[in-house]
């Protein structure tokens, strides 16, 4: 693909050489298919691999990890974590830094004060995500006020703005509420009786991706999604494929970032992923038909849906053009996919984080209890529309150990952990000039944790640290949610979201890691896979001591003789499933590039396309398609 970009004097040179060659039959110039070839190879491995960025490039006088440009640091950057090659470079080079993709292709990292400033506040629209990041997203995400540039993100910008309100977030925490509660009560039909007490074993990121879904459909747009009461639901099964983390669809991802063709190869899981798109499309287009008309009339209505309604209403009258149906589809698409699993993802992070820390989760819990001991309470029940039911609940944003690890855990694992910019215009970042079309990286998950930030223990999760910050450890040192005008617009919404689910959980069970998988697949920050999110490749799996000392069981499988818990074994219940093992491509399901690929690159790829695409169909319904993918975690199905 990198080829197809050669200038347009590459090949003019290649030309001329070519004719050179006929005219004088000149035997050290070969013919005219190996002038072309010999040019561009050239091109790209002595000009572009070597001399260009070395001694022309404008950026080399940044400073520049040690390498050889024509194959660079990628493998450094595909193989690790997500922005941990750059935070052990920073640490190294200094604060804006330069590295290179294969064949020379320059960029850069930045990763001071000033620097990040410049971009997310000073001049943030000379730096917009580049073309084909924003392709790659837009099959998840759609073209929303995430991934809208310029002028039409200050617009769309404007219009959302209302919907997240602090007024408005407000109005939302009894749906937080509601959504946390109903998912504890649905863990708690999977408790068992076990050594030390009843006790349940469950992966729960699964759970909170279920329940933040119900939470933005209902806060959303008022709609009830069933997420938490049919893991099988579509929409459900679409996500998962969405953001599935096999081996192969991680590196198809992967060449996606970087090549957005790579969509239209035919294989199992660009149709996986368009399949789950169309369900997630078809299920928008449901909601708005449905909400949009009602949301316009109604004065009362508090979603974020009716609200955005009301404020396009506005501009109408103002005279101006408003937001398309097709935007306002898109924007259901962002707040769905990037709403939802965004904060699941923090929220897993943070109860590993405290199953590891258990002196840290105590003191939480102390302080959750002393604020609201109703949650404590087995025969309280939450009613949204009692106002005594909620007066006992106390504001969350009160509570400052709860704020504390909340931000340290954001910190310390951001659930995003970079965001890529390309230079419109030439500009200038901490002195040094910076072409336009330069590729800059901002790394939250290298800036969180760099010692000129945060101090010596920068890598030490510790929410005391938020007591006594540095000087340093300013606006920009915390890039979770980003800053500026392309700071993250549901920011708020987030934090309050994750406080009431912390809540929740932590009044219910005591968590601790399950030492079975474990053992099995190491500690999860070991295994962090990027798409999108930070998450845990095989998940947080945990086991959860209840708090109560009978707790109301109401599950087919319940038997009060059985001691399931053993610390070195795994799961004896069929309340969980294990992560599958990555498998080998299947040929008859996947892409095989050694036979398909050779009618493709005979020139006959519609004709091949149209004969494969015939047994998509057939594939979906495979064990690993989207079909499988449907299935959830059976310890989610008992609880339904």
């Amino acid at each position: 693909m990198k080829f197809l970009q050669t200038p347009v004097s590459v090949y003019a040179t290649a030309i001329a050489l070519a004719v050179l060659a006929r005219k004088g039959d000149h035997p050290m110039i070969p013919g005219s298919l190996g002038v072309l070839s010999s040019t561009i190879m050239a091109y790209w491995i002595l000009w572009m691999g070597w001399i260009y960025p070395t001694y022309v490039s404008k950026l080399r006088h940044i400073p520049t990890v040690s390498g050889f440009p024509l194959w660079g640091q990628f493998m450094s950057i595909i193989s690790e974590e997500c922005g941990v090659p750059q935070r052990r470079w920073h640490r190294k080079y200094g604060q804006i830094i330069r590295y290179y993709f294969p064949f020379g292709s320059e960029r850069l990292s930045i990763a001071s004060d000033a620097g990040i400033r410049h971009m997310t506040v000073k001049n943030p629209y000379n730096f917009p995500k580049p073309q084909r990041a924003r392709s790659w997203m837009v099959r998840v995400l759609g073209m929303g006020v995430l991934l809208a540039e310029g002028a039409e993100h200050q617009y769309q910008r404007k219009t959302l703005n209302p919907g997240f309100s602090i007024s408005a977030i407000r109005t939302f925490t009894p749906i937080f509420w509601e959504k946390a509660l109903k998912m504890t009560r649905k863990q708690t039909e999977l408790t068992q009786r076990g050594v030390d007490g009843w006790m349940a074993r469950f992966e729960i990121l699964g759970w909170l991706n279920r329940c933040t879904l119900d939470i933005i459909g209902k806060a959303g747009f008022g709609a009830e999604l069933g997420a938490l009461v049919n893991g099988n639901s579509p929409l459900v099964g679409a996500y998962r494929t969405m953001f599935n983390f096999d081996t192969i669809s991680h590196a198809m991802h992967g060449f996606q970032a970087f090549f957005p063709q790579g969509r239209y190869i035919p294989c199992k899981t660009n149709w996986d992923i368009e399949a789950s798109r169309q369900i997630i499309i078809k299920e928008c287009d449901r909601i708005l038909s449905e909400k949009l008309e009602a949301a316009q009339e109604a004065t009362d209505a508090k979603d974020v849906l009716a609200l955005i309604a009301h404020e396009n209403n506005k501009l109408l009258a103002k005279g101006e053009p408003g937001l398309s149906r097709e935007t306002m589809r898109d924007q259901i698409m962002t707040f769905l996919g990037a709403g939802h699993d965004t904060t699941a993802t923090g929220v897993a992070w943070t109860i590993h984080l405290l199953a590891t820390h258990p002196e840290i989760q105590a003191r939480l819990r102390a302080e959750i209890k002393e604020a609201m001991p109703c949650l404590f309470n087995p025969n309280w029940k939450f009613d949204e529309n009692d106002a005594e039911s909620l007066a006992c609940l106390a504001d969350v944003e009160r509570l400052r150990y709860l704020d504390n690890v909340c931000r340290e855990s954001l910190r310390y694992i951001p659930p995003i952990p970079m965001t890529v910019r390309q230079s419109i215009q030439d500009d200038v970042i901490d002195g040094y000039h910076v072409p336009a079309d330069t590729v800059i990286y901002l790394l939250s998950n290298s800036i969180n944790r760099l010692e000129w930030f945060w101090g010596e223990d920068a890598e030490v999760f510790d929410p005391e640290r938020w007591n006594h910050l540095p000087p340093t450890a300013g606006t920009n040192a915390f890039m979770t949610f980003l800053q500026g005008p392309r700071g993250c617009l549901g920011r708020k919404f987030a934090e309050i979201e994750m406080k009431v689910l912390l809540c929740a959980l932590l009044s219910k069970w005591h968590f601790e890691p399950d030492e079975y998988y474990v053992e099995k697949y190491g500690d999860p920050e070991d295994w962090k896979t990027w798409r999108l999110v930070l998450r845990p490749k095989y998940g947080v799996h945990v086991v959860a001591k209840s708090l109560d000392s009978e707790p109301l069981v109401t599950s087919d499988s319940y038997d009060p003789d059985h001691v399931f818990y053993d610390p070195a074994s795994p799961p004896l219940i069929a309340d969980e499933e294990e992560p599958e093992e990555p498998k080998p491509a299947d040929p008859s399901s996947w892409c095989n590039f050694l036979t398909r690929g050779q009618d493709v690159l005979r020139g006959v790829g519609h004709h091949a396309f149209s004969k494969l695409m015939p047994r998509a169909p057939k594939v979906l319904r495979l064990r690993g398609g989207l079909g499988e993918q449907f299935r959830t975690d059976s310890s989610m199905d008992k609880s339904s």
